[in-house]
C-alpha cells in the first residue's frame, strides 16, 4: 500500500510553515524594490560634492568626477545593484549569484552603507561638523540607510524546495530538481534560490582564471597604494563586506571550484600577476612593502607544513627565520662578522637552509614525543632561547659571534652574475628599484616554496602527515612511524623558514636579536606567522599567503591609531574567526568541520554522485 503526497498550497514557504522573512517588516517585493533604487541612487550621489573644502583628503568637491573615498562607494552601489537585479531573474546576471542573491545584496548594502556613513561622520569629525557637509553627502547618507533598509526587508532563509509529487510528468521532475526555485507561473527563478552552473568551455574558464588574477592584483595595488588613512579604513571596511557578499551569492565558491580544474595554471597566474606588481609603483615606497610581505609569506608557507599538515602546534617558528638571517649574515662579507669569508649568494642560501634544518632537527629531536599544549610550551621556550642566546653571544656574555645586541651590521647588497640587487635597473621602459630587485628574488624563492609544499603535501609523507593530525593514535596503529614523520614535517620547515631568513638578511642590511620576538607590534614574529596560517586556512598554498599579506599590511597602515593599533587589530581578527573559523581560504576537510550541519549532506551528495 502507497501513500499519496502533494506539494503544499504555497511554495515560498518553508518546511515548517513559516513564511521567510527579513528583519524589517517590509512586505519583500517593497524591500527589494527599495534596495534597488536605492543603490542605483547611491551610484548618482557618488558624482555629486560631499563637501566644500579639499582639506579632507580625496578632494570630494568636485561635480560629476567621484574620487577618493567617493570611489569605494560607487563600487559597493554598483555591486548592490547587480545583486538586485540578479535577485530579480534579469536575464545574463544569474552567474553572479549561484548560490542566491538576497544573501549579497545584504552584505553588499552593509559595505556601501558603513563606507559611506563612514567618509560622512570622518568629514563632519576632521572638518568641525556637518556644516562642512555638501547636499552630495547628506544624499549618500540618505540613499545608502534606504537601501540597507529594503535589503534587510529581504529573506534570511532560503526557502525550502517542494517535495517532488510523484504524479508529475518526468520533465517537471527534471525541472524542479534542476532549479530548485523555478516559478512555473512566471518562468523564473525565485529570488534566492541557487542556480544551476553550466559547464563552461576550457578558454572561457582560462579567462576567467585571467580576470581573478587581474581583480586580485588590483585590489592587493588599491590596498598597499593608499595615500592616506581614510582610504585604507574604508578600502577595509569595503573589502571585507564586498568578499563575504561575493561568498555568501556563491561566486567565490564557483570561481575556487574552477581554478582547482586548472590548479597550474592558476598557481602560474598568480605568480604573473605578483611579478606585475613592482611595474605598478613609481617609486621604493610600497615596494618595500610587498617585499616585506612575500618574506613574511613565504615563512607562514614554511609553518603551514609543520602546524598545517603536521598538526604540530609550534610557538617560535621565528626562531629558525633568524637562525637563517644570522647564518647568512655571518658569510656575506659584514665587516661585523667574525669569519672573514664572503660567500656568493647561492653559497649563503645553502648555509642558511642548512643551518636552519639542523637546528629544527636538534630542536625537534627531543621534543617532538611530545603533543599539544606541551610541544608548544617548549618551541615556545626554544625561541626565546634564541634570541637571548644571539643576545648573550657579544664577547661579553660568550664568545664572539653575533654581536650582541647591536647585531650583525653593514650586509652588503647582493650581487648575482654581476646584477647588482641594490642599484636601479631599467626594464623595458621601467625603472626597478632596489626593494623591487629583492621582490622579484623573494618571489623565486616563494615559488621553490610552493613547489615544495605542493609534492611533499601530495606524497606519502604528505598523506602520513595528515594522518598524524587527525588522529596520532590511529596513525600509530596504521604502522606509520609518528616521530620520524613529524621530524621531517619540522626540519622541511625549519629549512623553508632558512631560506626566507637569508633574503631577509641583505634586505634589511642589519640582523637583530630584536627582529625575532615571539610577539610584538609588528611582523614577523612567531604569534603572527601562527595567526597568518589559521587566518589564512591551516593545510592551503593559497591560505598563509593571503593571511600573512594581511596580516603584514594592516599592521603597517593602522600605524595612525597609535596605541589603539593592536585593539582594532585583534577585534578585526575576532570577527574574522567568528564569522569565518575555517580561513578565509579554507580546506575542505576543516570546512566540514566548522559546519558541518551545513555541508556535510551537500559533500556526501557530491560524493554519491
Amino acid at each position: 500500500m502507497t501513500t499519496q503526497t502533494t506539494a503544499p498550497e504555497t511554495p515560498s514557504t518553508p518546511t515548517t510553515g513559516t513564511p521567510a522573512t527579513g528583519l524589517i517588516a517590509l512586505p519583500e517585493h517593497i524591500g527589494r524594490a527599495l534596495a534597488t533604487a536605492g543603490a542605483l541612487l547611491t551610484i548618482a550621489a557618488t558624482f555629486l560634492a560631499w563637501t566644500w573644502t579639499a582639506d579632507f583628503p580625496g578632494d570630494l568637491t568636485v561635480y560629476g568626477y567621484p574620487g577618493g573615498l567617493q570611489v569605494l562607494v560607487l563600487i559597493g552601489g554598483a555591486l548592490t545593484t547587480l545583486f538586485a537585479l540578479s535577485s530579480y531573474g534579469v536575464k545574463g546576471l544569474g552567474w553572479l549569484a549561484p548560490a542566491g542573491a538576497d544573501a549579497g545584496v545584504k552584505l553588499a548594502a552593509l559595505a556601501t552603507f558603513a563606507t559611506a556613513w563612514y567618509t560622512v561622520i570622518a568629514i563632519s569629525v576632521e572638518l568641525g561638523g556637518v556644516v562642512n557637509l555638501e547636499p552630495g553627502g547628506y544624499v549618500v547618507a540618505a540613499t545608502t540607510l534606504a537601501t540597507l533598509l529594503g535589503a534587510l526587508a529581504l529573506p534570511f532563509k532560503r526557502p525550502a524546495p517542494d517535495p517532488i509529487d510523484p504524479d508529475s510528468t518526468g520533465w517537471e521532475q527534471f525541472r524542479h530538481r534542476l532549479g530548485h526555485g523555478w516559478d512555473t507561473t512566471k518562468a523564473v527563478f525565485a529570488a534566492d534560490a541557487p542556480r544551476p552552473v553550466r559547464a563552461l568551455p576550457s578558454y572561457a574558464e582560462i579567462l576567467i582564471i585571467v580576470a581573478i588574477m587581474a581583480l586580485g592584483l588590483t585590489v592587493f595595488t588599491y590596498g598597499i597604494g593608499t595615500p592616506y588613512d581614510e582610504l585604507f579604513v574604508g578600502f577595509l571596511i569595503m573589502a571585507g563586506f564586498g568578499f563575504a557578499a561575493l561568498n555568501k551569492a556563491g561566486l567565490i565558491a564557483h570561481a575556487s571550484q574552477i581554478t582547482a580544474r586548472h590548479q597550474n595554471l592558476s598557481i602560474c597566474g598568480a605568480f604573473l600577476a605578483a611579478a606585475l606588481f613592482p611595474f605598478t609603483q613609481t617609486d621604493d615606497k610600497y615596494a618595500t612593502l610587498g617585499v616585506y610581505i612575500l618574506i613574511f609569506a613565504t615563512v607562514a608557507l614554511g609553518l603551514n607544513i609543520v602546524v598545517g599538515l603536521a598538526g604540530l602546534l609550534d610557538l617560535g617558528y621565528v626562531a629558525f627565520l633568524g637562525v637563517g638571517a644570522y647564518a647568512a649574515a655571518l658569510v656575506s662579507g659584514s665587516p661585523n662578522s667574525p669569519f672573514d669569508v664572503h660567500f656568493p649568494f647561492w653559497a649563503a642560501v645553502l648555509v642558511g637552509g642548512a643551518a636552519s634544518l639542523v637546528f629544527g632537527v636538534l630542536i625537534g629531536a627531543p621534543t617532538l614525543r611530545l603533543r599539544g599544549d606541551y610541544l608548544a610550551i617548549v618551541t615556545l621556550g626554544f625561541g626565546e632561547i634564541f634570541r637571548i642566546t644571539a643576545n648573550n653571544l657579544d664577547g661579553t656574555s660568550g664568545p664572539d659571534l653575533t654581536n650582541g645586541s647591536n647585531g650583525i651590521a653593514s650586509i652588503p647588497n647582493l650581487d648575482v652574475l654581476g646584477f647588482d640587487f641594490g642599484a636601479q635597473h631599467d626594464m623595458g621602459g621601467f625603472t626597478i628599484g632596489r626593494f623591487a630587485n629583492y621582490f622579484f628574488l623573494m618571489l623565486l624563492i616563494t615559488a621553490v616554496v610552493v613547489l615544495v609544499f605542493r609534492r611533499s603535501g601530495n606524497s606519502r609523507i604528505g598523506r602520513a602527515w595528515v594522518a598524524i593530525r587527525e588522529d596520532e593514535t590511529a596513525a600509530l596503529a596504521m604502522g606509520i612511524n609518528g616521530f620520524r614523520v613529524k621530524l621531517i614535517a619540522f626540519a622541511v620547515g625549519a629549512s623553508l623558514a632558512g631560506l626566507a631568513g637569508t633574503v631577509q638578511a641583505h634586505v634589511t642590511y642589519t640582523v637583530t636579536p630584536e627582529q625575532y620576538l615571539f610577539a610584538g607590534a609588528v611582523p614577523p614574529n612567531s604569534a603572527f606567522l601562527l595567526a597568518a596560517v589559521v587566518l589564512g586556512g591551516m593545510g592551503t598554498i593559497a591560505g598563509p599567503l593571503i593571511g600573512a599579506a594581511l596580516l603584514f599590511l594592516i599592521p603597517n597602515k593602522l600605524q595612525f591609531l597609535g596605541n589603539y593599533q593592536l585593539f582594532a587589530f585583534g577585534l578585526a581578527l575576532i570577527l574574522l574567526m567568528r564569522f569565518r573559523p575555517e580561513g578565509i581560504v579554507p580546506n575542505r576537510r576543516r570546512q566540514l568541520e566548522f559546519h558541518e550541519e551545513a555541508d556535510a549532506p551537500a559533500a556526501l551528495g557530491k560524493t554519491g554522485a
